[in-house]
């Protein structure tokens, strides 16, 4: 008894083969360009503004007004965020030191449960400073929005601005381009995975900062009235 096994063969479409490559080649291309653009824009933020980022505030220069960026009190978890209290020690060290007269605190606050400014207000007045040297920027949603406010609505063109090392070169970058006579003097950085990852988000802020600065023509979300520190 013999059993017929009959046995076809698909034979590939040639053209689907071809269109299948040169889609692939060109999602290749097109992700190596992107990374090499954040590359790119990193190199540039970082070798521009290095030269004025101080960690030693005996070299500062001083300036009467400081730019503190906000950021979030607490963690996920409900612990005390190491980049906001690092942020709010280093502010209150400068004022003892004579460093700077005067604080804009910028900072987020969309709702009535989260309230950068004011938390920060609390907490530099819980380590000594003054209300009376305190103006309160709410509308400072991210850093570019404080940059530019402080100085079309707070009338500012020289600043010390205080935040961690990692954030201090887009804060400079944008200042250059808002023609701010700007330095920074940093607060450590943390040790531990949060950090890592805000590390990886600035890479790709940076980028963002370059295409806002020079392609998008980028406005801040609120600018207002104007409002000239009395200082």
């Amino acid at each position: 008894m013999f059993i017929t096994i009959n046995v076809t063969f698909v034979v590939p479409n040639t053209r689907v083969m071809s269109v299948w490559r040169k889609v692939r080649r060109g999602t290749f291309i097109a992700v190596g360009f992107f990374f090499l653009a954040v590359l790119a824009c990193n190199v540039w933020v970082v070798r521009s503004t290095q030269s004025r980022v101080f960690s030693d505030v005996s070299q500062l220069p001083h300036n009467k007004v400081a730019l503190v960026l906000g950021t979030s009190s607490r963690l996920v978890n409900g612990s005390p965020n190491p980049f906001f209290v690092n942020r709010m020690a280093r502010a209150a060290e400068m004022f003892k030191l004579k460093k700077v007269e005067h604080f804009i605190l910028s900072g987020d606050n969309q709702t009535k449960y989260y309230n950068e400014p004011e938390t920060m207000r609390g907490a530099l007045m819980a380590l000594g400073v003054p209300d009376s040297v305190i103006t309160l920027d709410f509308a400072g949603l991210r850093t570019f929005d404080s940059i530019v406010r402080s100085r079309e609505i707070f009338g500012q063109d020289s600043l010390t601005i205080i935040t961690q090392p990692f954030h201090s070169y887009r804060a400079l970058f944008i200042s250059d381009r808002m023609n701010i006579n700007a330095v920074a003097v940093v607060a450590s950085e943390p040790k531990s995975e949060t950090a890592f990852q805000v590390y990886i988000r600035e890479y790709f802020a940076r980028t963002k900062a370059v295409l806002d600065l020079y392609l998008l023509d980028t406005e801040p979300k609120h600018l207002g009235e104007k409002e000239p520190l009395k200082i």
